[in-house]
């Protein structure tokens, strides 16, 4: 089809008249050509997750501009009349028109459904790859005349994407972890940790509320569209996320993809006709008391005092840090709203009764106090209502966490870790870690000596404090300087312990814990010391416990480590990588070749035990039939096994 339609474009211009040069002869397809590279050229603003790719696509598509403008003026019959040059016209043409769709994807779609689905993205990169290498292999320059010069060009865009399909691949081992673990909470029914969600939404670029407009936009697109590629449950996925990521920012919102429209949208509609200047910039709705704040930017009490409430101490829009937090009233602002109003007949919006008042947060406040206060009690039973109450209240609800704090719940939940009741020790360890989602209470909780007290619940709680002590670990060593502390307190090996004998939810809660304290180098070496290698293989041999990818990304990081690389070569782990490469799942066999990708490249000798169980058969079918993540890391195994010595 393709090579048909370029001959009746070619046809229609052969018409014009006797001269087929110049504008008169190649312009229909060439020029087409050359005006798919420039509009790719103006694309901008990448995902994080393919920008690097994205550029240097963009930079290997402007190396065709020469040999095509040498094209342009060369007899379009002689292109025509030669089948090898048509084909590759064809080729090229197809490739392009697949960079451009590749190109618009990775520049205006969803950067949470783009990090997802980042192997099919990578697998993408490289179909336009073969394309464009194959068009260009079987140009026929000596016949059409190509210069010297642009054929020098052209050869070095070949050895450039040549270069590309063979490239290591150097996915975010911790954005992929990151996403791992927000995933299977939410399944658990369980609050991701506020710490995770920041730091995916800093590495997605979706902090500000500018990005997160952008982002719903292209998450609305991507479900209107969605197939069979795009199933239900990744698209609710996607959704939830955003709405966490929303949260985080302060913004409180319906996000309806489809279905009835919420009374709420029906005012964000109607805010399309009300001047600019007088719609919060935090909710695009109009504003009912705009106050401003620090920073000199105007926005509705409500929902900034939210953001404030959130413990963020900056201004939304600008960024800024503000140096107070006083709201001053805008009255000239608020005059100009009620004056539009009355003019156009629009009745400002009612305060929701639901939101609560100055009185029910009075009572809150109270309530907290009064709780806080009671932790302290010689009578058992009001000591166990009031931890447990001061759970219940930590768990979903931000300003709650903050206001416990602010009223030292921290030091006194402290206080009864070592308490001698183990339902006691259970209630204080959780509501510890449901307090640690705030990071403010990270710093806080570490600092007032809290990590020795739930390292020894968990080593001797109940099965719940265990795993909730795991995920507390877990939680406060977001921060760097709490993994520093974690591992110095010698909280790895209860840790490591958890993840041989736990339950099935501690195992799980034990390894994003490890995963994390794990991306620090000392605490690699302490892990290692406390034994985790073994228990990592067990997990990768029990497959009912389905934890075959956490065990490989933690192996990944300790095989980075010169410890860690002896302790698995003196396990026989090898022989284990070569039967998950032979009979895991696609993605199973995707994470054992990469970790025996990291294993061979810096010791040759891995390489050598691996071929001595198998595993090249195996590589060349994972290299032809594997995942597209798979198939480069198979080929790089068997480049590199080219190199070393003995090997057939």
């Amino acid at each position: 089809m393709a090579g048909r339609q370029i001959m009746m474009e070619v046809g229609e211009k052969k018409n014009v008249g006797s001269s087929t040069k110049g504008e008169d002869g190649s312009d229909g397809v060439v020029v087409e050509l050359m005006g798919v590279i420039e509009t790719v050229g103006s694309y901008s603003g990448f995902r994080k997750t393919h920008r690097k790719e994205c550029v240097n696509l963009v930079r290997r598509l402007k190396l065709l501009v020469p040999l095509l403008e040498e094209m342009k003026e060369l007899d379009i019959v002689m292109i025509i009349s030669t089948t090898k040059a048509l084909n590759s016209l064809v080729n090229l043409k197809n490739g392009l028109s697949s960079a451009k769709k590749l190109l618009k994807n990775c520049s205006s779609g969803s950067k949470i459904y783009l990090t997802l689905e980042s192997e099919a993205v990578m697998g993408r990169f490289h179909a336009v790859y073969d394309k464009l290498s194959q068009a260009l292999d079987d140009m026929p320059y000596n016949e059409l005349g190509i210069s010297i010069e642009v054929r020098e060009q052209v050869e070095l865009m070949r050895m450039q994407l040549k270069r590309a399909k063979k490239r290591a691949d150097t996915q975010d081992i911790e954005l992929a972890m990151d996403m791992m673990v927000v995933f299977s909470k939410k399944k658990e029914g369980r609050n991701a940790d506020s710490a995770i969600l920041e730091r995916l939404a800093n590495k997605l670029e979706l902090h500000s509320i500018a990005d997160l407009e952008e982002e719903t936009v292209a998450v609305r697109k991507l479900a209107k569209r969605r197939s069979a590629r795009h199933n239900a449950e990744s698209i609710q996925q996607i959704t939830d996320l955003l709405g966490k990521f929303k949260e985080i920012a302060g913004i409180y919102e319906d996000f309806l993809l489809d279905g009835p429209v919420s009374t709420r949208s029906l005012r964000r509609c109607q805010s399309l006709m009300i001047p600019h200047e007088f719609l919060c910039p935090i909710t695009l709705e109009i504003m009912t008391d705009p106050v401003i704040v620090a920073s000199g930017q105007t926005y509705d009490r409500a929902s900034i005092q939210k953001w404030l409430d959130s413990n963020h101490r900056t201004c939304p829009k600008t960024g800024q840090k503000l140096d107070h937090l006083s709201l001053a009233p805008n009255f000239a602002l608020n005059n100009l709203i009620r004056q539009w109003c009355e003019k156009n007949n629009y009745e400002l919006p009612k305060k929701d009764p639901c939101a609560g008042s100055d009185a029910s947060s009075a009572e809150i406040i109270e309530e907290v106090s009064r709780l806080v206060q009671n932790l302290s009690s010689c009578q058992l039973d009001v000591l166990k209502d009031a931890i447990y109450k001061i759970r219940m209240l930590s768990k979903e609800n931000p300003e709650n966490r903050i206001l416990i704090a602010n009223g030292g719940g921290i030091p006194q939940l402290i206080k009864l870790l070592s308490y001698p009741d183990s339902k006691i020790q259970e209630h204080t360890v959780t509501a510890l870690l449901n307090l640690s989602i705030d990071e403010a209470n990270k710093r806080l909780i570490a600092r007032e000596g809290s990590i020795p007290g739930i390292i020894e619940i968990l080593q001797h709680g109940t099965d719940e404090a265990r795993e909730n002590s795991a995920a507390a670990l877990f939680s406060l060593s977001m921060l760097d300087e709490n993994k520093v502390l974690v591992g110095a307190l010698n909280g790895i090996p209860p840790l490591v312990d958890l993840l041989q004998n736990g339950t099935v939810r501690g195992k799980k809660d034990a390894a994003t814990a490890l995963f994390n304290l794990s991306l620090n180098q000392a605490n690699k070496s302490r892990a290692i010391n406390a034994g985790l290698i073994p228990p990592l293989l067990h997990l990768l041999e029990d497959k009912n416990l389905g934890m075959t990818d956490e065990a490989l990304s933690i192996l990944l990081l300790l095989a980075s480590h010169p410890e860690g690389r002896n302790e698995i070569g003196r396990l026989s782990f090898i022989e284990t990588l070569v039967k998950i490469i032979k009979n895991g799942t696609p993605k199973n066999k995707e994470c054992a070749a990469s970790v025996l990708l990291v294993l061979g490249l810096n010791n040759s000798s891995f390489i050598l035990a691996a071929l001595q169980y198998g595993v090249y058969e195996h590589l060349v079918e994972l290299a032809k039939s594997g995942t597209n993540r798979g198939q480069r890391k198979a080929n790089s195994l068997l480049q590199h096994m080219s190199k070393c010595e003995h090997i057939p």
